[in-house]
């Protein structure tokens, strides 16, 4: 259990055991004034009555920013995933064109033999493991600053 959670059960404990021995004087009546009539009603108990209201009232507070803390933050999760697969596309889109060219370029060129060719290609190979390695990193990194982000939201609610 954390510090703030006990200090919290601690301090509702403490105004219960004081309510129970103090029972009689929360009881008794007083003459409370509205502004416009006077009532006679037991001041302690009004008292209480208040407390337990607010505190209502803050757990609606609270409960009411985690959910919009937790939306918020599901949906900046789906939109950065939505932009990383838009990046995946667009990077192998231009890497399968760019193969593309070269190839016909290739083709093109009668002047390169076939072991020139063979070299040209394998180095176009090696580039296209290269970006891919390059942009699955990129990814994983994303990955673990938004898995920080959750960890430091999920602190950030627990406390």
């Amino acid at each position: 259990m954390k510090v703030r959670t006990l200090f919290l059960l601690l301090t509702v404990a403490a105004i219960a055991v004081f309510t129970a021995l103090n029972w009689s004087a929360f009881m008794a009546p007083a003459t409370l004034s509205l502004g416009v009539a006077n009532v006679q009603a037991p001041l302690g108990l009004v008292m209480l009555g208040l407390v337990a209201f607010l505190a209502a009232l803050f757990l609606v507070f609270v409960v009411y920013l985690q959910t919009s803390v937790l939306l918020e933050a599901r949906r900046h999760a789906r939109e950065l995933q939505a932009n990383r697969e838009l990046a995946d596309q667009a990077e192998a889109s231009r890497f399968t064109e760019l193969r593309g060219f070269l190839e016909a370029e290739l083709k093109r060129e009668a002047g390169l033999n076939a072991e020139s060719r063979a070299i040209v290609l394998a180095r176009l190979d090696q580039l296209d493991r290269d970006l891919r390695s390059a942009v699955e990193q990129s990814g994983n990194t994303l990955a673990a600053y938004i898995g920080e982000l959750e960890d430091r939201l999920e602190r950030g609610r627990a406390t």
